[in-house]
């Protein structure tokens, strides 16, 4: 479990092709602190530590992984959000993420505005899951990347979210541009009120 506050973007140092799988090796300030099968959100999406050395770590992507987030889009070098698991002793400063990506959207939209961002995301809309809950309402909550972040706008295919000078320096937001493909997952609440109504129905 997460919250959608973002440690720090981390360097992918290593990629490696193991039949479907991928192993992602990556560089990060807090590796030393780290133990095997630990679980870290890496672009919202929660992997497993499988090896680690003095200087980096790996976690394995399996091929439904690759093919429901944007981690198979990785190369060397790429930034990537990493959050550890939420202690639960703590606040909660974003919102309750599960590190399970839905689906990958395409930034449609970037601009700046007196120092903070805009960006406007579009993805493929089905109408029975978003009567599940796989969908973006006004002012609830979405997981872009690993971040929480609160919606505006939304349209059936679209959302807007605002990002914060500090969120755009400390993340990968900095490398989003229009084309750019990014990992969503859906408040897990709609989700859960989208199956209560449809029980009931």
């Amino acid at each position: 479990m997460f919250s959608g506050i973002i440690e720090e973007a981390a360097t992918v140092v290593g990629l490696k092709k193991d039949r479907e799988n991928l192993q992602i090796t990556m560089s990060c300030s807090f590796v030393n602190e780290l133990s095997i099968d630990q679980s870290i959100s890496h672009n919202g999406v929660c992997l497993t530590v499988v090896s680690k050395t003095d200087d980096d770590y790996t976690v394995t992507a399996i091929k439904e992984t690759l093919e429901r987030s944007n981690l198979g889009l990785l190369e060397v070098g790429s930034k990537v959000n990493l959050e550890r698991s939420m202690r639960m002793n703590g606040r909660l400063d974003g919102h309750i993420v599960q590190g399970h990506v839905d689906q990958t959207a395409e930034c449609v939209e970037r601009r700046e505005a007196d120092g903070s961002w805009y960006y406007v995301f579009k993805y493929t809309f089905d109408r029975e899951m978003a009567k599940r809950g796989y969908m973006t309402v006004d002012k609830g909550s979405v997981t872009v990347n690993g971040v929480s972040l609160t919606v505006v706008n939304p349209t059936d295919n679209t959302f807007e979210v605002a990002i914060i000078p500090y969120t755009y320096e400390f993340t990968n937001f900095h490398r989003i541009n229009q084309g750019t493909v990014v990992n969503i997952e859906f408040d897990i609440i709609g989700k859960y009120v989208g199956r209560l109504l449809s029980l009931n129905n």
